[in-house]
């Protein structure tokens, strides 16, 4: 016979285990365990009957899986914490038993953990764990990155010490350098928020968000122990990832930090990148710092030989050498034609050295930002698409191409000031007005184009130069569009003129609404009185109904039927007669108003001819499938409301703007 199964000894009741019951079963205290649960990935599970899991069970009640809490008591993290509780104890009975020294020597110790003190413990075969592939961690790359990048912009305080901050900006500034490197930068938005960017290594995109270089005010209400724990882990995991992405382009890692240019703001200026597949130029270009040469004693036996290989090249008359084979291919570094087989071919397009490659938008030119720019996301995105030169004003920080604003070299200048008008000269003479403009106390310079700073995000997320007319200093800029929502066929799209995504209904409307305003109203009024006429007839096609089932259901009320009919029409035709007299006393309306108010109210017609037959096919459908379909027409409608009000409010900002032009 079977045995009974005792109660929780199976089913949810032994899944799922409570959190103060792992605590105990754990050794932990709750702050560790948070820590040990956070790291290891372990979350609380909420299961589908709290009754039958546990009878005592309350809303505040939280829930782990019996097997996560079983795989962390094999944790080597476990008893670093146990080992750290213990030395806690002994310095707190130390100094209990008024024993001064000891409690100090033992704080010493902690101070030294590669002596006898406190133990270390590091996270890396966590990462190994949680990441058995490079790929699992770029893909958990984007919360990483946006947490220590608002980390590294917080000011030090007891819950987040400089140290922390000092580590988050570093990691933050290698991964930067990488994404310049490779040219793996693809997009960015300036959001409320602060700047979004987004990568592509490895064909995985990362989308980050750096906030905005403020000064932050560290409030109360933000548990700082929880965001540490997480900034810990993930200090952990961008090492590593930096390192495998460094590798993987020829670099040394971590790269050569000069702390004296960080502490003089070069920030990116202030690391030095070293490599076998990285080009001297470009460490200069990417470090902005001196060009080291090479060693002395090897550079003179290199031009050893290369004299002794010109003497004898110069020795050697051309009939001398061996006479070379026909069929023996000669090095060159000229480009293959592609020639059509026959005549009549098809004529393949030829390369060439020029390419339109997007990572080199801005490698051609030197740029120069402003004081009231902000340098550093400026810079970065710069240096992520190609460009090798750009100065600053020496306010803002070491590690400047230039920082001479009159630099000749200079073929870009980013302002971000509104423009003052000059002041006329004594004699009066008229200046154009390109020279006579000034941004702020600095004058423009000849041959320099002026732009301000969301020229250099547009330009990177449509992949080409925008113009800069439309970026000029004091110009009404166009709209910053976010370049990760992409548009759906029906939805508005505010890059397409208004004219293509507009209904017929709407476009009817603000011609009728112009044609109102440049009339004075008289087109509203024809448009009330053509709407009391549709009225009419409609009241005339439903009397005509009423009139045809009464003649079918009973002949004999006929005659007094037709006579109540006929007097109605009577009455309805004095009344149309009397509006149309009024209508035509008033001002002559333009025909073509005439005509829109007609086509208006045919599509009205159509619309709710349509409306009823799509409520006649509804019948024809289930319940269930009506119910869907009818979800789905709310979800629509709603769509379509938004995208009206759009279109409406970009229709009234183009008017405003025809309006001060004119």
């Amino acid at each position: 016979m079977a045995k009974i199964k005792k109660k929780g000894q199976a089913g949810q009741a032994k899944n799922y285990i409570t959190r103060t019951q792992a605590v105990k079963k754990l050794q932990l205290s709750l702050p560790d365990f948070r820590k040990l649960c956070i790291w290891k990935g372990i979350y609380p599970r909420e299961p589908r009957n709290r009754k039958k899991v546990s009878k005592s069970a309350t809303a505040s009640t939280t829930f782990y899986y019996t097997k996560d809490i079983q795989y962390l008591l094999h944790e080597p993290l476990l008893q670093k914490f146990r080992e750290q509780k213990v030395l806690e104890k002994k310095i707190s009975k130390a100094l209990g038993r008024g024993d001064v020294s000891d409690a100090a020597r033992l704080e010493r110790n902690a101070a030294r953990p590669d002596k006898t003190g406190k133990p270390r413990y590091t996270l890396n075969h966590v990462i190994r764990e949680r990441y058995p592939t490079f790929t699992d961690a770029l893909r958990d790359l984007d919360d990483c990155l946006s947490m220590l990048f608002l980390f590294a912009n917080l000011p030090s305080t007891t819950a987040v010490p400089a140290k922390m901050i000092a580590r988050c900006e570093r990691l933050c500034l290698e991964f930067e350098h990488y994404l310049i490197v490779s040219h793996s930068l693809r997009k960015s938005f300036l959001s409320i928020k602060g700047i979004y960017y987004q990568a592509n290594i490895q064909g995985e995109d990362i989308l980050w968000l750096v906030p905005y270089k403020f000064n932050q005010r560290v409030v109360g209400d933000v548990d700082f122990r929880i965001m540490g724990t997480f900034v810990e882990f993930y200090m952990t995991l961008l090492g590593f990832v930096n390192y495998r992405l460094y590798t993987s382009v020829g670099l040394k890692y971590p790269p050569k930090f000069d702390q004296l240019k960080d502490d003089q703001g070069a920030e990116l200026g202030a690391f030095a990148l070293e490599g076998l597949n990285i080009a001297n130029d470009e460490t200069k270009a990417i470090a902005n710092g001196e060009e080291h040469g090479p060693d002395p004693k090897v550079q003179a036996e290199v031009d050893k030989l290369m004299q002794k290989l010109r003497d004898e090249a110069d020795d050697k008359e051309p009939g001398d050498g061996p006479a070379e084979e026909e069929g023996e291919e000669q090095p060159s570094d000229a480009i293959d034609k592609f020639e059509p087989v026959a005549p009549g071919g098809d004529v393949l397009p030829q390369p060439s050295y020029s390419s339109s490659d997007p990572s080199q938008l801005f490698s051609k030119y030197t740029f120069f930002l402003s004081r009231e720019t902000p340098r550093q996301p400026l810079e970065f995105i710069l240096r992520a698409f190609g460009c090798k030169r750009i100065g600053w004003d020496s306010v803002l920080g070491e590690g400047a191409f230039t920082t001479d604003e009159s630099d000749p070299s200079i073929t870009h200048q980013i302002v971000d000031r509104p423009v003052v008008q000059a002041a006329a000269s004594d004699e009066g003479d008229g200046e154009d007005n390109q020279t006579a403009q000034k941004l702020g106390p600095n004058g423009r310079y000849p041959g320099r184009v002026y732009v301000q700073p969301q020229w250099v995000w547009d330009s990177i997320n449509d992949e080409e130069l925008k113009d800069t007319g439309l970026y000029a200093p004091g110009a009404s800029l166009p709209p910053h569009l976010s370049p990760f929502v992409k548009s759906t066929q029906g939805q508005y799209d505010p890059t397409i003129p208004l004219e293509e995504q507009q209904t017929e209904v709407e476009a009817i409307d603000a011609e009728l609404e112009d044609a109102n305003v440049e009339q004075g109203g008289e087109a509203s009024e024809v448009e009330n009185d053509m709407d009391v006429a549709s009225e009419i007839d409609e009241e005339e096609d439903e009397d005509k109904n009423e009139e045809d089932e009464e003649e079918e259901s009973d002949d004999e009320d006929e005659d007094e039927d037709e006579s109540a009919t006929l007097q109605r029409q009577r009455e309805l035709e004095a009344e149309i007669t009397g509006k149309l007299v009024q209508a035509a006393d008033q001002k002559k309306v333009d025909a073509k108003t005439k005509a829109k108010l007609e086509a208006k109210r045919a599509l009205e017609r159509r619309k709710k001819q349509e409306a009823e037959d799509l409520e006649r096919a509804k019948g024809m459908l289930s319940k269930k499938k009506r119910k869907l379909f009818e979800q789905m027409q709310y979800t629509n409608s709603k769509k379509s409301a938004e995208d009206m009000k759009l279109r409406q409010k970009r229709r009234k900002l183009e008017k405003e703007k025809e309006r001060a032009k004119a």
